[in-house]
């Protein structure tokens, strides 16, 4: 008897680590998501040798530059081939005071 006894604690132990590395790990993925956010990524220019913030500031000029500067719909840069995303940055530099 003394021995189900201790299989039972030991499994219980087992239920509490496993909990408790659960609420950790949703904890970090709590703490860091706002970390993930696009305000906080950076884009390196390769032509200037120089990075960007990308934050609602740049996307909005982005927006403005491709829809407005280009005629185009909206794609994320990423998504731009490499020569257009030089013409960006390149009109970026060229507009630094926009908005």
């Amino acid at each position: 008897m003394a021995r189900g006894v201790l299989l039972t604690e030991t499994g219980k132990g087992h239920y509490l680590m496993k909990n408790a590395i659960l609420a950790t790990l949703l904890g970090t993925a709590l703490l860091t998501a706002p970390a993930l956010r696009a305000d906080d990524r950076r884009v390196y220019d390769r032509d200037h040798r120089d990075y960007h913030a990308w934050n609602s500031n740049e996307d909005r000029a982005y927006r403005h530059w491709l829809t407005e500067e280009r005629h185009e719909r909206y794609r994320r840069i990423n998504r731009l081939r490499a020569e257009d995303r030089r013409a960006y940055w390149q009109w970026r530099h060229e507009h630094r005071d926009w908005r």
